[in-house]
């Protein structure tokens, strides 16, 4: 085997490529040669040398292109990420919050009609359920009823009233005459006194200027105007005895209006409080939004306090808890994006309203004593208020629902 040489020789032609690696003697011939490997495709052909296969051809340009593409996505990926992380901070622990009005029953009674169905959009002041007013309307008419009889009270106290201030007026112009009468008496009496006295000196002087007679005639005048002036007095007396019981009974007579007026308006209250009840057997919907968590159907016996529906208000905003280490220059009015993970890569746009005034665990239950046993610090989360802009939520705003997570990204530089 020594003297047959060994040689490798490539060529290429239109059947295929042919190798020979061993020089046969002359006078023999080749028969074929089985194989169990699967014969070698055509192919571009490859020089082998002494110093070993030749290197393969250059990648065309297509697939420099395709890598020059895929490192300015990288360099631009990475640069985007660098500069949001600079200029926002951003969270997950985000939420679409709202208001949710519990409504329940302010009166106790049986659901006669039910006018909404779960999920409904409402008006605020929409009747969303009637309880059944009969024992309601009973209550009013009573309450009506002891109304108009206190009224009628009113009226016979004012009546009372009136005749007790004419009788009163009466005895005072009585009491008036009696005092006229004191003193026209009265000065008749002095001019009696006068006249007897003036008589008296005289006959006492000269018997011859005035008789007897004439003395004892002034004497008696004297004495008569006298016990009617004690009459006048006794008079006048009696009738400002009539004006006190007078002012009296017209105390007592205001006293009962305003005692009957009291009573009035205390039933009037009565059946304002019964108009009121009557008015609760329709529950109204206290604001526009969507009917939720019903829990009510016709012939329910409701009692005062029972849930019946959640009213869900249009109205919403993002909370969002942020970690501490990101309020360092967060400050309201700051614009915010934000994208719903109900919705999908539509972005929001809003502004931060407001930053709660305590952490969430400070609002917990049970609030944390970090001076009892061993401390582990934890990162605080702070909850963040944000309003949606009305124009980026307008055509999405039925979307919207308390309770779904949100992404926020807040531009803080």
């Amino acid at each position: 085997m020594s003297n047959i040489p060994t040689s490798i020789i490539a060529g290429a032609g239109e059947k295929g490529r042919e190798f020979d690696f061993l020089s046969k003697p002359k006078g023999l011939v080749d028969a074929p040669v089985e194989s169990d490997f699967p014969p070698i495709p055509e192919s571009e052909p490859t020089t082998v040398t002494d110093g070993g296969v030749a290197p393969r051809k250059k990648r065309g340009p297509l697939f420099q292109l395709v890598v020059a593409l895929l490192i300015i996505v990288g360099v631009v990926w990475v640069a985007n990420f660098i500069h949001r992380a600079i200029v926002f901070e951003e969270t997950d622990d985000a939420y679409i919050d709202g208001h949710v009005h519990q409504i329940s029953s302010r009166v106790a009674g049986s659901v006669t009609d039910v006018l909404v169905r779960e999920n409904q959009p409402v008006k605020a002041g929409q009747v969303l359920v009637r309880i059944d007013p009969l024992e309601f309307e009973i209550a009013l008419q009573e309450a009506n009823a002891a109304l108009a009889q206190q009224q009628a009270g009113v009226q016979q106290a004012q009546a009372a009233l009136v005749q007790a201030q004419a009788q009163y007026s009466q005895a005072q112009a009585q009491a008036s005459s009696a005092d006229a009468q004191v003193q026209q008496i009265a000065a008749q009496s002095d001019l009696a006194k006068v006249n007897f006295g003036r008589d008296q000196r005289l006959f006492q002087t000269d018997v011859r200027a005035i008789s007897k007679a004439d003395v004892d005639s002034t004497q008696s005048t004297a004495q008569a105007t006298e016990a009617a002036l004690a009459g006048a007095k006794a008079d006048a007396n009696g009738a400002r005895s009539r004006v006190a019981a007078g002012e009296a009974a017209v105390a007592s007579a205001q006293a009962a209006v305003a005692s009957a007026e009291t009573r009035v308006d205390a039933e009037q209250a009565a059946v304002r409080d019964a108009e009121r009840q009557l008015s609760y057997v329709d529950i109204k919907a206290p604001s526009d939004g969507r009917i939720g968590n019903k829990n009510v159907e016709v012939g329910n016996r409701v009692q005062v306090g029972q849930a019946l529906f959640a009213d869900v208000d249009n109205d919403c905003w993002v909370t969002a808890n942020f970690k501490e280490t990101q309020l360092k220059e967060m400050r309201a009015g700051q614009p915010v994006d934000i994208t719903v993970d109900a919705i999908g890569s539509q972005v929001f746009h809003g502004r931060i309203d407001s930053i709660a005034p305590a952490s969430g665990a400070q609002f917990a239950l049970l609030p944390p004593d970090n001076a009892t046993g061993n401390f582990t610090k934890v990162v605080q989360r702070v909850p963040v208020k944000i309003t949606l802009d009305p124009d980026s939520m307008r055509d999405f705003k039925e979307r919207l629902r308390p309770g779904l997570s949100t992404v926020v990204s807040v531009r803080v530089k």
